[in-house]
């Protein structure tokens, strides 16, 4: 039997990781912060990307703060040149890449009655169509160094549906896609997972929530306990890391249980 090491060395000692989405739009920490946050505490090097480089300071200056490494990339996930030139700046900054975080996303309501077309294919292009894109520059310069670990954010709502059909299919997409992607490219030491968050109180959903609605969501799960951004983030971890080095291919929620439940009429 193996014996287990003394000290334990960062979970992501000598990796280099792409987190897009990094920023946060509020004073709430966000899902994609937060896993850039613990990516650079267990010791890799990120590039955090997103369109808007004052929302993404914040992160910076978390990971700085405590002797992390971390560099910004401000550019467009949906936009083919801009994924490129984002893996390109990885390359550049830190000579490898071996985990792309895709955590971009955008919320869609209605039913296919009520939701417009310009609405429908904007859902479709930032939830599915970038991380396409970023995996299409990301996996060849992955597979050069031996392979890597890509991480798409879906969401419950792709198999619990509510009332968010353009949401629900795209993050249904974001599955399907991972499943693709893990078979794709397995024979060159890529593993592709997806993790789907359920209620989680994050800076994406934090302006328009009340303590009311935050106390429904508490409810709607067995354990009776909110979601936070770092439970997303610590799975990511876990799926970025040698630890899972036989997990490829698996949609994997983090929702406190919401999905165990029926939801409240």
């Amino acid at each position: 039997m193996t014996n287990l090491p003394h000290e334990r060395k960062p979970r992501l000692d000598g990796k280099v990781a792409i987190v897009t989405g990094a920023g946060a739009s509020a004073d709430v920490v966000g899902n994609g912060q937060a896993t850039a946050i613990l990516f650079a505490y267990e010791g890799a090097k990120v590039l955090l990307v997103d369109n808007n480089e004052e929302r993404v300071r914040g992160t910076l200056d978390a990971i700085k703060s405590h002797g992390g490494t971390a560099s910004v990339y401000t550019g467009d996930v949906t936009s083919a040149e801009s994924c490129r030139d984002m893996v390109q700046a990885a390359l550049d900054r830190y000579g490898r890449l071996d985990i792309l975080h895709n955590n971009v996303g955008i919320g869609g309501a209605g039913t296919v009655v009520e939701v417009s077309e310009d609405v429908w294919d904007s859902v479709m292009e930032v939830n599915v169509k970038s991380m396409m894109l970023t995996g299409k520059y990301a996996i060849p310069a992955m597979a050069e160094t031996g392979g890597g670990s890509i991480i798409n954010i879906s969401s419950i709502s792709a198999i619990r549906p509510r009332g968010l059909t353009a949401y629900t299919v795209s993050k249904g997409g974001v599955i399907a896609l991972t499943h693709g992607m893990a078979i794709d490219h397995a024979a060159q030491g890529i593993r592709v997972n997806c993790i789907l968050p359920g209620p989680v109180y994050s800076s994406m959903v934090a302006p328009g929530m009340s303590e009311d609605r935050r106390d429904t969501r508490r409810g709607s799960s067995p354990l009776g306990v909110e979601g936070t951004p770092w439970d997303i983030a610590w799975a990511a971890v876990y799926l970025a890391s040698d630890e899972s080095k036989w997990v490829t291919g698996v949609a994997f929620p983090v929702d406190g249980g919401v999905t165990l439940v029926s939801p409240p009429r």
